[in-house]
């Protein structure tokens, strides 16, 4: 579940806002353009997709490890180990 301030650090990365709830009404824009209401909704969806796309790429690098791996004979455990973690 996509948190407002999220979207807020989003569609704002340099801040300049301030919000009450988590409704667009309770925006307070101080020192940075504002941004409409649908802009504030549809980036929760922007946001979510990300969070998604950023999951799945995880997942596919710890496979692709564990692949790699699993070509030398070794598990995750064995590195960790031989590393010292």
């Amino acid at each position: 579940m996509v948190q407002a301030w999220e979207v807020l650090m989003y569609l704002r990365p340099d801040g300049g806002m301030l919000q009450t709830g988590t409704d667009y009404e309770g925006i307070e824009f101080v020192s940075c353009e504002p941004f409409t209401k649908q802009e504030y909704e549809n980036a929760f969806v922007l946001v979510e997709a990300k969070k998604a796309k950023v999951e799945t790429d995880k997942a596919a690098a710890k496979t692709s490890a564990q692949t790699k791996l699993a070509a030398l004979g070794l598990t995750a455990d064995e590195v960790a180990a031989i590393v010292g973690n």
